[in-house]
């Protein structure tokens, strides 16, 4: 047996090693004889010797992209690709066959000329292939688009030119003695790689920053605001910060009344100028060195000092015609208050929400950040679809003020479909169906009424057993109506609710229902949510549950045999101390919860970023003020029947760092930790409320939600069974959701652009490592506990592959999961009368056998990203 074991083996591995040596000899020969004569293809480019400077930086002085290759190695696949298309592409062809095709379509439409409808489709059916003939033109045929990359020739000329551009950027960063030189490295198959050194010597430190202010009051204003200035004794010189600093002194002044102010007043602060003050410079740069710099405010020609200007008449006018004359003849809909007027165009809006949103005021100094947050609020209203604001210049520097707002319509209906996973199990993606009605400012409130109704089939396994095996498919529905309103404002007695009104406030008050109707069971939750949000800036939000009401009745699936098991299942659990058949019963949750986001993450921009949310929940808050007995008898709660009520507490931290490495490559990492603990008369928390691990967006080498908690296997349906339950190929049955009361979860993934064929075409590749524990000591349970001295081996690791569809306006993922070390798979196996431990079960991964193998490929269908 290990005979025939090396020997499959040595032929999966012989074979591998051919295929690559293929690539490679195919690769190089297919990279060379379609050359430019006597050229070079670079292959590489390296920057070295840099310290203080990171080397991101430097490399992005460099537009000359390497052609990409295989792990380093001199292969390169989208050349290979690119230069197997230009065999057969013949440009002068597609040009003479579009110029073809034009002369034909004039002398059609000639043709056609008294046919408006046939001419229609004539236009639409050359639009389309002239486009097509065009692309085809300018980018090359499909290869050459899609799969291909086209030769990055080395000239060395652009290398003296980017070697001088590091150079002046060391400069520009303080090391004035800097320099950078370049040496080349011939590859194999006129192939070139350039080296970058840079020297950056001693570097020049700010000694004293002297402002020179002509005007008297923009010089008070400057010198109070110098604890915010970005130039700082000590500091290396930077010229970055040395256009900050005009930009943050241009914002301060533009600020208290100066609008016509702008960094052109601050003359450039050249090298020459920073040097005043300081003796001949040696040429050696072996100490540290200082250096003076001398920052002036000019005032404006023939003037002495800067015009201020104050906001004058402000005008708001909501018109459905953004493009009416700025002055308006007065109507009866004319309202005044606070000193705006209002022109409302017939519509009933409320006057003191707008005002509330509006930051200027007739006579107040002109502001640039009030003029933003002005457009900012009425923007976020939601109410309209553009919002100007126009400034006129009139007489003693008074700034009369038009704000145009057009609304968007008062009635919206919008309709969704497509194909999603509802439950994230063994399932095949089933059809959604989406209907939203909103109506907007019903009660000139600015307020806004949202009704929605969801459909969702699919076709699932349910609860698995030996009886019903898991690759029969099972009918799961989802049906879901909910109502909501949306006011512009915190709605809450007394003048605190006003404290929020610069945040852009918002008061929530929702209701729900949903049915989820499977093969196992049947659940149903009607919810009542009021939650405040309030964003103190564009990266910061805060949310406010005040009231969460949930009330939630479970019974039988829609098949007899399957819900039956799943109910022995879960009763053969209750011996073993689970409280999971609680998430079955009738049940009456409530709780409020304060939750804190912190996201820099900008979709579509591949920047650093950051990405922060914290939840602090408390269930069951105001049944403390009750004795047990009474909230019993009150819900008529007894240990099989009646309403189940929770008292917990719950807290949650998720965060995510994002790392760009390249234009289209980004490594991605998340932590994610909680803890929820019961305090009721149960000791648990609303099945909801409880945190799983396992699937798309979690550890996705398990099944959804199936992982933990700790080292437990998972359970056969016999109660006195203590062997995990598995099938005849070894594979575990993970065959029913596994909640915790603590999770620690992680995750890393390499995601970077692979090609474009239709849409973006992304791969990935990441690697999870988490799971979730009980933290309630019960002999019955062994191993899902959680310990500081044993959780160590219990945390599940799992790794795999991605493939992602980015349409930019949405994005189909398929990830596919493989378990490295699983915690479970360390029992007692009475038939061989031995300890098994196959904890590290990476090894049993075949790809003989991806589906049926002890360690299956599991695949994970998304939206979006995992994190």
């Amino acid at each position: 047996m290990g005979r025939e074991w090396r020997r499959k083996h040595i032929r999966h591995y012989s074979f591998l090693l051919i295929h690559c040596s293929f690539l490679f000899c195919l690769s190089g020969c297919l990279s060379t004889k379609q050359l430019r004569n006597n050229s070079y293809l670079l292959t590489a480019q390296t920057v070295r010797g840099n310290h203080a400077i990171e080397k991101e930086q430097l490399e992005s002085l460099i537009p000359q992209k390497p052609n990409r290759r295989i792990l380093g190695l001199p292969i390169t696949p989208p050349l290979w690709f690119y230069l197997f298309g230009l065999r057969h592409y013949d440009r002068d062809a597609i040009l003479r066959q579009l110029q073809a095709k034009t002369n034909e379509f004039e002398q059609q439409s000639q043709q056609l000329a008294n046919q408006p409808q046939e001419l229609k489709k004539l236009n639409r059916r050359f639009s389309k292939q002239a486009k097509r003939l065009r692309q085809k033109a300018e980018e090359g045929n499909w290869w050459m688009r899609n799969l291909g990359e086209p030769p990055s020739y080395f000239n060395e000329r652009d290398a003296q030119t980017n070697a001088e551009k590091m150079q002046k950027y060391l400069a520009d960063k303080g090391f004035f003695h800097g320099k950078a030189t370049y040496s080349l490295d011939t590859l194999r198959r006129r192939q070139i790689r350039v080296n970058y050194q840079i020297t950056e010597n001693a570097g020049f430190y700010l000694r004293n920053i002297t402002y020179e202010i002509a005007d008297s009051r923009v010089d008070s204003i400057v010198r109070k605001s110098l604890n915010q200035s970005l130039l700082k004794s000590g500091d290396r010189f930077d010229l970055e910060n040395i256009s900050g600093e005009k930009v943050r002194i241009e914002s301060l002044l533009r600020d208290n009344g100066y609008y016509t102010f702008s960094r052109q007043y601050i003359p450039v602060t050249d090298v020459d100028t920073t040097r005043r003050g300081n003796d001949r410079l040696p040429t050696a740069d072996t100490l540290h060195r200082h250096m003076d710099v001398y920052l002036q405010v000019l005032n404006p020609p023939g003037q002495p000092a800067h015009p201020i200007y104050r906001i004058g008449d402000v005008e708001v006018r909501v018109s459905p015609d953004e493009h009416q004359p700025a002055i308006a003849t007065t109507q009866l809909d004319t309202v005044k208050r606070n000193g705006i007027t209002y022109l409302l165009g017939g519509r009933t809006i409320s006057t003191r929400l707008l005002d509330s949103k509006i930051r200027l005021r007739p006579g107040e100094l002109y502001s640039q950040t009030n003029y933003r947050e002005t457009q900012r609020s009425l923007f976020l209203l939601n109410q309209f679809k553009f919002v100007n604001l126009n400034f006129i210049d009139t007489t003693n520097r008074r700034l009369r003020t038009l704000i145009t707002a057009t609304p968007l319509d008062k009635y919206e209906a919008t309709a969704e479909s497509g194909a999603t996973v509802l439950y994230q199990g063994q399932s095949y993606p089933g059809g959604f169906g989406n209907l939203t009605f909103r109506v907007r400012n019903l009660f000139g409130g600015l307020e806004t009424f949202e009704t929605s109704l969801r459909y969702g089939i699919e076709f699932q396994t349910g609860f698995a057993t030996e009886k019903n095996p898991t690759n029969k498919a099972y009918k799961a529905q989802e049906l879901g109506v909910s109502a909501s309103f949306i006011f512009p404002q915190i709605l809450f007695p007394g003048r605190l609710r006003f404290k929020f009104t610069p945040y852009n406030p918002r008061t929530q008050v929702s209701l729900g229902f949903s049915n989820t109707i499977r093969p196992d069971y049947r659940r149903s939750t009607l919810r009542a949510t009021t939650a405040y949000n309030w964003q103190v800036s564009p990266t910061k939000q805060f949310s406010f549950y005040i009231a969460d009401i949930n009330l939630i009745n479970a019974g039988s699936g829609t098949n007899s045999d399957i819900s039956q098991q799943f109910s022995d299942t879960l009763r053969s659990l209750i011996a073993k101390g689970s409280t999971i058949y609680l998430g079955f019963r009738q049940s009456f949750a409530s709780g409020i919860s304060f939750a804190y986001t912190y996201n820099t993450n900008t979709a579509g921009q591949n920047r650093r970023a950051n990405f922060l949310r914290t939840v602090v929940e408390s269930g069951g808050t105001t049944l403390n003020f009750f004795p047990a007995s009474q909230l019993r008898r009150f819900f008529n709660t007894t240990d099989t029947s009646g309403l189940q009520y929770y008292k917990y507490i719950r807290f949650n931290i998720d965060y995510r760092h994002y790392i760009p490495l390249r234009a289209h490559t980004t490594l991605a990492f998340r932590v994610n930790t909680g803890l929820v603990y019961g305090y009721g008369s149960n000791r648990t928390a609303p099945y909801e409320k409880l945190f799983f691990v396992g699937g798309s967006n979690s550890i996705r080498a398990w099944l959804p939600r199936r992982l933990g908690p700790g080292s437990e296997w998972p359970q056969t349906s016999a109660s006195n069974s203590n062997e995990p339950a598995m099938n005849s190929s070894g594979q575990f049955l993970y065959t029913f959701e596994k909640p915790g009361d603590m999770i620690i979860e992680g995750s890393a993934e390499l995601r970077g652009r692979l090609f474009h064929l239709l849409a973006d075409i992304n791969g990935a590749l990441f690697i999870d490592a988490g799971n979730v524990w009980t933290i309630r000591d019960n002999p019955n349970r062994n191993g899902e506990n959680f310990s500081l001295d044993t959780f160590i081996p219990q945390i599940a690791v799992g790794t795999g592959v991605g493939i992602r569809f980015d349409f930019s306006f949405f994005i189909i993922r398929l990830d596919g999961g493989i378990k490295v070390w699983d915690p479970a798979r360390k029992y007692f196996d009475e038939f061989q009368g031995k300890l098994i431990d196959d904890r590290f079960i990476l090894p049993k991964f075949s790809f003989s056998k991806l589906s049926s193998g002890p360690n299956p490929l599991i695949i994970n269908f998304g939206i979006g990203y995992p994190f």
